[in-house]
């Protein structure tokens, strides 16, 4: 392998660690998905995933992948290792679950990209951590609190954590105040625009997300 396949994962790290903030994108109509990403990423946001149980998700994986590439791309709720293989063969670039699976993260580690590692408990935490997920996503976060977020952080402090679920424009800074190393955001920006205004709409959440962003030191 040449070095900047070797490098491949850890970039993709850092940058989903920089850009800070993850778009979930989840729609019943595949019609909806470009229109979305393009006022995302008008506004701001350069790390998006597209849900498996999006219709013809991988389809718009390439797409996405070929129309901006300075964008992060990845495939969300991957829950078997068939959709961990066919993700990455659409371009995905990272990986996110919504469950602990080792077989998942030997899959993308396999192919040298990132794994968003879904967690819930302190055992799913330390499971993670066995299987050596990239990072843990805390699912779903919004059920238990920002407070049960915070206790985690205790035992977990050295561990990369990052809540989804629960997490919107009046809360997010909250989450990061608590140690969230970033957020994954879906209702919000996960709603289709059919019209100008909503395009505008849009776009403008988008930069109000990424406003509230901590700033890099």
């Amino acid at each position: 392998m040449n070095k900047k396949l070797n490098n491949n994962r850890a970039e993709i790290s850092d940058k989903i660690k920089r850009n800070q903030i993850i778009a979930i994108l989840r729609f019943s109509q595949q019609s909806d998905v470009s229109n979305v990403i393009e006022c995302l990423v008008t506004g701001g946001i350069k790390t998006l995933e597209i849900t498996s149980n999006t219709p013809g998700y991988l389809e718009e994986i390439s797409h996405a992948r070929a129309k901006y590439p300075q964008i992060l791309i990845g495939a969300g709720t991957i829950i078997s290792a068939e959709l961990a293989i066919e993700s990455i063969a659409a371009g995905a670039q990272f990986l996110v679950t919504p469950n602990t699976d080792k077989e998942v993260i030997q899959i993308a580690h396999a192919n040298n990209i990132p794994v968003l590692m879904g967690a819930l408990t302190p055992t799913d935490i330390a499971n993670c951590i066995k299987f050596d997920a990239d990072f843990i996503k805390l699912f779903p976060a919004g059920s238990l609190g920002i407070k049960y977020f915070k206790d985690l952080s205790g035992p977990f402090s050295s561990t990369s954590l990052i809540p989804v679920g629960g997490v919107n424009i009046n809360n997010i800074e909250d989450w990061f105040t608590a140690g969230a190393i970033g957020v994954g955001v879906g209702n919000d920006l996960s709603k289709a625009v059919n019209t100008t205004e909503e395009q505008k709409s849009l776009i403008e959440l988008a930069q109000l997300y990424v406003s509230k962003l901590p700033k890099i030191q």
